[in-house]
């Protein structure tokens, strides 16, 4: 049997990277108002086979309630009281436009069983659980199963028909600074370029987490940038350049947690501080030069054997 190593990401690793929360998400929300009773929430919850629904007046999300508040409604005898007065407010929710991965975060620190997703207006545009995201891997899982099967063709076997001691291909991606709703587009091109090219999955899986976070940094905090991808039969070499502030200290910057993103990015649910840790973790070889007031050069190694 194959030895498992720390390095090994699994495809749902990889795929809560390149999931939307839109994509998830059921946006047919059942929603009440703050003034019914909690013995009326419960004929709600019931007709509509849910655990739990937003709070809501004047399209304006006021908490949320879950069939666990109306147990303890039931226990102290507390039926009449009004949603409002049991529900919780201002809730922990979820954008819609972020990765799939925050909302695994989220659901493994609160021990939720549902999140609110909104818009960057502030809009409730729809309701997440853990049900949700499994399904929503699922049929990714089966739609890029018929992919890799229709694009494997020749590429596979590019290495071995080129006569050459030394092969590389190289790819290289523009990142545009600030621009999150392009962000993930570089190394999504290049998870789908290896995976044509034959490369293992387990490598893909690392090399795409690696690539996403390097890319994140790149619009998060500089002028903008580019990656680079050379692919050996041996190993895939990733250059992440970048022309931007640098970074006064390498060393703190490695540190788990810690982030100077600003205050805008950290609302849409970015810059947490684990990006460097990340592609440390999945990478085989590290590389960091920076120079205030020059930009950053990152180099990351992984074995593609």
């Amino acid at each position: 049997m194959e030895q498992r190593t720390e390095k090994e990401i699994t495809k749902l690793q990889k795929l809560a990277y390149e999931i939307k929360i839109e994509q998830a998400m059921t946006d047919e929300v059942i929603t009440v108002s703050p003034d019914i009773t909690m013995a009326e929430l419960g004929e709600v919850l019931q007709s509509n086979r849910i655990s739990g629904t937003p709070v809501v007046e004047d399209d304006r999300m006021l908490g949320i309630i879950s069939i666990e508040d109306l147990v303890k409604a039931m226990k102290t005898d507390s039926m009449k009281a009004m949603v409002r007065e049991r529900m919780t407010a201002d809730p922990e929710t979820l954008y819609v436009d972020e990765p799939l991965v925050h909302a695994v975060s989220k659901f493994s620190q609160f021990q939720f069983g549902r999140f609110p997703v909104i818009s960057r207006d502030g809009s409730l545009v729809g309701v997440i659980t853990q049900g949700d995201i499994s399904q929503a891997m699922l049929r990714r899982l089966e739609i890029d199963y018929r992919e890799e099967e229709i694009h494997r063709y020749r590429a596979s076997h590019i290495f071995e028909d080129i006569i050459a001691d030394d092969v590389a291909l190289v790819f290289g991606y523009r990142v545009a600074a600030g621009d999150i709703n392009r962000a993930g587009e570089a190394s999504s091109g290049l998870r789908r370029t290896l995976s044509r090219l034959g490369i293992h999955p387990q490598v893909i899986r690392r090399v795409g987490i690696a690539t996403y976070e390097a890319e994140m940094n790149i619009v998060i905090f500089t002028d903008g940038g580019e990656i680079v991808a050379e692919v050996q039969l041996q190993r895939i070499k990733i250059e992440a350049l970048d022309k931007g502030p640098g970074i006064p200290d390498i060393e703190q910057a490695m540190q788990p947690g810690f982030s100077t993103a600003p205050i805008w990015v950290q609302e849409m649910g970015f810059g947490a501080g684990m990006g460097l840790p990340n592609i440390k973790a999945c990478s085989d070889e590290m590389k960091l030069a920076s120079k205030v007031g020059v930009g950053t050069h990152l180099e990351i190694i992984i074995h593609a054997q």
